[in-house]
């Protein structure tokens, strides 16, 4: 079995502890965000969406029982085992205690992600249930680290940059012609103090970065199984590509993910001049491993035909789930790049009548733009589920000379005007500043409006980080009896 044992020791040490960390962030996340988006009273109720949704279709333990102080357990469970998977505690005993510490992350995380909806639809959900999954057999520190889960955890990367550069290029003109980087730090989800300053950078250096990023993306994957010290290098360029992503934008833990599946690319070797930890003396894994281990590899390898045939169809798929435990699926990001940054701004009024003097009070998000005057914060890799979600609405939107057409209203959207409009504790506590301090207002509207940042000059005149025109109004006024009634 020596075959399986690789110069991994401290690679696995950083792997283990990165993804103890994000699995930490991703279980707080849960508890501070779950329940008033989708518990018992929350936007999209997980006890409405069982009734419908089967457990083969969407396995999960909230399939014996959902209540809000059972997410409270789920969410608490998860974040001492991730707490004891960061401190090392979960890899001091043996194999099989190590082994299922993650299998539980894993499954409370995948319990939570199968019901989350709208609200979870997103592609690092997948990515963290899959190598939250492949950590699971890397060991603890005193045995011998196995190269399979190393090496499973390689391919995720490639398919994850090749998935991610492919999509790229079939899906929007702008990557073909190199002009995306013109308008993506101003219109991404959520932008953070010094996106600004990346879409001030010259043309021609936006051009440049997109080059990059394809090289990056298309042709340096193919270096992650190249022997090494090209592998290290292929696994660097990732590094320093996600770590520009990560200053240029908040994007959760999505790229930090990715850095974490950079660091398989090394070996302790190329490490070991970085970091001046030694590997401590191990003894050989315990046989059963060594067969879960074929059997890991086996799995990855038949799971893998169907991504792979996606990443050469013309209709590729992007961050899709080919299985009901999200494993070994395909991922990709930014097919498309919008030209026009478009907010939904929600505001109240206290006053018995809506007239034309009516006095209207925005609500303050948390992360995305609204007070024009407010710097972007960096919150990643914390995710803030609502105000991406926000940044989505707009999508759906035709915006016409004369005004816009709105086809509809999601119905989280709906149910979340008229908990604002009940003053709803937990769900103003979403938000970063509420007008009304708590009390009901008595009619909310939703502004339309088109955002683009201040310039420099504006921005010495104004202080402002964003110049903001109303366009039209995307939600009417209305009250709590009116909705009550839809």
């Amino acid at each position: 079995m020596e075959a399986y044992v690789g110069d991994v020791w401290l690679v696995r040490l950083l792997v283990q502890r990165a993804m103890a960390a994000l699995y930490l962030i991703a279980f707080i996340c849960a508890f501070n965000q779950f329940k008033p988006l989708l518990g018992e009273h929350g936007l999209l109720p997980v006890p409405a969406y069982l009734k419908r949704a089967r457990l083969r279709e969407a396995p999960s333990i909230f399939h014996w029982r959902y209540s809000d102080r059972m997410l409270d357990i789920v969410a608490w469970s998860g974040i001492l085992l991730s707490a004891a998977a960061l401190t090392g505690l979960s890899e001091a005993g043996p194999f099989a205690i190590s082994m299922i510490t993650w299998l539980v992350m894993w499954a409370l995380y995948l319990s939570i992600v199968n019901v989350g909806q709208t609200f979870y639809a997103f592609g690092w959900e997948s990515m963290l249930l899959e190598s939250g999954f492949l950590t699971a057999f890397m060991g603890p520190a005193r045995v011998e680290p196995s190269l399979i889960p190393v090496l499973a955890l390689r391919w995720m990367l490639f398919r994850t940059e090749l998935g991610a550069g492919l999509i790229k290029l079939r899906h929007d003109r702008c990557w073909r012609e190199l002009t995306c980087l013109f308008y993506h730090y101003e219109t991404q989800p959520l932008p953070n103090p010094l996106s600004c300053s990346f879409h001030r950078l010259p043309k021609l250096m936006h051009k440049f970065s997109v080059l990059f990023s394809h090289f990056v993306q298309l042709i340096i994957p193919f270096g992650l199984f190249a022997p090494q010290p090209f592998t290290s290098i292929a696994g660097g360029l990732i590094i320093l590509h996600q770590l520009l992503l990560i200053v240029s934008g908040n994007y959760s833990w999505l790229n930090w993910l990715t850095v974490v599946l950079g660091v398989t690319a090394f070996s302790d070797s190329v490490l070991a001049g970085a970091l001046p930890i030694h590997a401590m003396q191990t003894v050989p894994q315990p046989i059963f491993a060594n067969g879960l281990m074929v059997a890991i590899g086996i799995a990855t390898i038949l799971l893998s035909i169907q991504p792979v045939l996606n990443l050469f169809s013309k209709h590729q798929l992007m961050n899709y789930s080919y299985n009901r435990f999200h494993l070994v699926n395909t991922y990709g990001a930014f097919g498309s790049v919008t030209q026009k940054r478009y907010e939904i701004v929600l505001e109240g009024t206290d006053e018995p009548f809506v007239s034309d003097q009516t006095r209207w009070q925005e609500y303050e998000f948390k992360a995305k733009p609204g007070d024009p005057r407010r710097m972007p914060p960096q919150v990643a890799p914390y995710h803030l589920r609502l105000d991406w979600l926000m940044w989505f609405l707009p999508f759906s939107v035709t915006v016409t000379k004369r005004g816009i057409q709105v086809p509809g209203y999601e119905m989280w959207f709906v149910r979340f005007v008229q908990r604002l409009l009940e003053g709803d504790r937990p769900t103003l506590k979403l938000l970063r500043h509420d007008p009304f301090n708590g009390a009901r207002p008595t009619f909310i509207r939703a502004s339309f409006y088109l955002y683009r940042y201040a310039n420099r000059r504006e921005k010495k005149e104004t202080s402002a980080w964003w110049i903001r025109h109303m366009v039209d109004v995307y939600l009417p006024p209305v009250s709590l009896a009116e909705l009550r009634h839809v």
